[in-house]
Formats: C-alpha cells, sequence, structure tokens
C-alpha cells in the first residue's frame, strides 16, 4: 500500500483531496504547515486563512474522522526566507511578485517532500485543480477540467521529482462535484466554508500597508517621486514607486484630461511613467528563473499560448531559449505585461514550463 502525505489546509479542496485517496486505499498521513503569525501585524486571521486556529482544527477533525494521522509543522522560518523575504525583495526592485508560485515550489512541495522522507511517504498530495500527466520521459502538468478553477498556471516551478512523487486528486473534477463530495460524507460545514483569495500573509489585502510594517521608514527611505509621460514630460508627484504595479489606474490621484495608466517603474529614479491604456500594449518579452517540463528543452521557435498572469486567457505565441532565457513573441499585443509576474507556455492545455517575466519589449 503506497503512503501519501496529504497537504491539508482546513479548507474543502485539500480535505476532499484526503478523502478521495482514503477512498482509493492509500495510507494516508494529514499534515498542516504553519507558515505565518498573524499576530506579526500583518492583518486579522478569519476562519478560511490557511495558518488560523479555525483552519487547522478544521484539518484536524477530518483526519480524526476519517481515522488518519495528522500533524502541524513550524515552516515560519523557511516561509519568511523563501516567500517573504523575496516579496518584499521584488516591490523594493519595482517589480511585481506573485508569492504563491515561490510557495509552491519551495514550500508546498519541496519542504513537504522532505517532511514526506522522514514519515516514509512515497507521494504528496495537495487540493489543486490540475493534472499529472506523463510522456516521453518527462512529467508535466496538464490544465483542470475545471477551466475556472484550474491551477496549472501556478504548478510551473516544480522539478522533475517533485512531480514524480505528486498526486494531484482534484484535476478531474468541478469545484461543485468537490462541494457536493464534502457534504455527502458528513463535512457540511467545510462544503459551506467561504474561500480565502488574498495572499495568504496578508488577510486584509492591503499589501501598501504590509510593505510599510516590514520595511523599517519606507515612506522616508524611498520618499515621493515624479510622475512622467513617455517623453519625460513631469505631471505630477506619487507616494513612491512600491506603491504601484503596471496596469494600475485607480487610486493615482493625478488628473491627465484622460484616463491615465502606470506604464512603467523605475527604482533607481523613483520615477513612474503614466500613458493612455493602448501604451500598455506589447508583444514581446523576456523570461528568466525558468522551468521545464513538458520537454527538456524548448523545440526550435515554438508555438505555444502563453499566459502572462494567473486569470489571462492566454494568447498565441512562439518562444524560443538563448543564452538561459527564453523569448516570447505574441501574434498579437498584450497588455499590461508586469516584471516579476509568472509567464507561463501552454501546448494543448499541458505546461511546457514558465518563469519570471525580466524585460518587456515592442
Amino acid at each position: 500500500m503506497k503512503r501519501v502525505l496529504v497537504a491539508m489546509s482546513g479548507g474543502v479542496d485539500s480535505s476532499v483531496a484526503a478523502l478521495l485517496l482514503h477512498r482509493q486505499g492509500y495510507d494516508i498521513v494529514g499534515i498542516t504547515m504553519k507558515t505565518y503569525d498573524y499576530d506579526e501585524g500583518g492583518g486579522v486571521a478569519n476562519e478560511t486563512a490557511c495558518c488560523s486556529v479555525e483552519s487547522i482544527n478544521d484539518a484536524r477533525t477530518l483526519a480524526v474522522g476519517l481515522g488518519f494521522p495528522h500533524y502541524i509543522i513550524d515552516i515560519r522560518d523557511e516561509f519568511e526566507d523563501k516567500v517573504i523575504d523575496n516579496f518584499i525583495d521584488e516591490y523594493m526592485a519595482g517589480r511585481t511578485p506573485n508569492p504563491c508560485v515561490l510557495c509552491n515550489k519551495h514550500i508546498k512541495w519541496e519542504a513537504l517532500l522532505r517532511r514526506a522522507d522522514q514519515l516514509g511517504c512515497d507521494f504528496i498530495a495537495t487540493g489543486h485543480y490540475a493534472r499529472i500527466s506523463y510522456e516521453n520521459n518527462r512529467y508535466f502538468i496538464s490544465q483542470g477540467i475545471d477551466a475556472v478553477k484550474d491551477q496549472a498556471y501556478m504548478l510551473w516551478g516544480l522539478s522533475q521529482e517533485s512531480l514524480s512523487r505528486t498526486i494531484l486528486p482534484l484535476g478531474d473534477y468541478n469545484k461543485s462535484e468537490i462541494k457536493q463530495l464534502a457534504a455527502e460524507n458528513g463535512f457540511v460545514d467545510l462544503a459551506r466554508k467561504r474561500e480565502s483569495y488574498e495572499i495568504c500573509f496578508i488577510p486584509d489585502n492591503d499589501y501598501r500597508g504590509y510593505l510599510r510594517r516590514k520595511v523599517a521608514d519606507i515612506d522616508k527611505k524611498i520618499g515621493k517621486g515624479n510622475f512622467v509621460l513617455s517623453d519625460g514630460t513631469i505631471v505630477g508627484q506619487h507616494n513612491g514607486y512600491p506603491f504601484y504595479t503596471i496596469g494600475q489606474r485607480k487610486g493615482l490621484n493625478i488628473a491627465l484630461g484622460y484616463p491615465a495608466f502606470v506604464l512603467a517603474m523605475d527604482a533607481e529614479t523613483n520615477m513612474i511613467t503614466l500613458g493612455k491604456k493602448d501604451e500598455l500594449l506589447s508583444n514581446k518579452l523576456i523570461v528568466t528563473n525558468y522551468t521545464l517540463s513538458k520537454y527538456g528543452q524548448i523545440p526550435e521557435k515554438l508555438d505555444v499560448k502563453t499566459k502572462i498572469r494567473y486569470k489571462d486567457g492566454g494568447t498565441n505565441s512562439r518562444i524560443w531559449e538563448k543564452d538561459d532565457k527564453i523569448y516570447v513573441e505574441f501574434y498579437e499585443d498584450v497588455s499590461a505585461i508586469t516584471p516579476g509576474q509568472s509567464a507561463v507556455f501552454y501546448e494543448n492545455g499541458d505546461v511546457i514550463g514558465g518563469g519570471i517575466i525580466a524585460e518587456i519589449k515592442g
């Protein structure tokens, strides 16, 4: 009998993942990872927060009900080092990070696999809506059947080793089916539990306030800077580049006679470039720090669909590798490409790979 370590946040998805694997006859071990202290100035945790007492208790209750062991592990130091520090560093460098991608790679997989080895587990499992595929001696992520909940985009950073030891039980289900399974098996409260969409360590969803709490005297260190147009004309002042992101329109507090959007940010000069919506359009980008999964290397000038953010529908493009970078050329312009975010490449619903957007071209 194969032993599986199931990451249990206390939410309905990870709980039903454990339930499904239990039904399939796996030897289940549940584990809840404490990643963050909500009393450190990050806002007040609600019952849906992954590290709240309520969520930990919900995970424990399900494990006890199904008769398998459940452990709580403290990985706050790892989370601080790999996720939170990077989050702050990226904003201070004038980029907009995606902490969930790093959390998946370094916390929900690498750290989890180390615990799996300690507990004698063959596999790990999570409640992500995606599927694991295997072809030509390569493991890769494929999109889940629920197009709305699909989370393949968030998993591009997983290594071949991580993928080879991963089970994703929810990839063949719709969210409505998962809630129904929870209710039918007596976990009605879980089925009704409200989902959390904010960054887990910023439960009040105010990243600007979070930066101010974590970076001492950030307002004094950065100070106010100039809003400029593409031709360099100064049109006003802003509160400091870390508090803005590309494509932002609201909260600029400036009147130009037309809707203004953030086009670019310069951390060295504390200058933010504003412009019209059509100035956000680009057709090329460069990706670094990438991971390939479906192929060991990208075939020459491969046609793919590239997503530049989680809720992006994807745009037809071609990609190629050169000098440890992936070059992307879109067949039509895309809006608000944002350095620091992830670009993920798909072929017929399979994730070829992904990486961090480093530069915008065109």
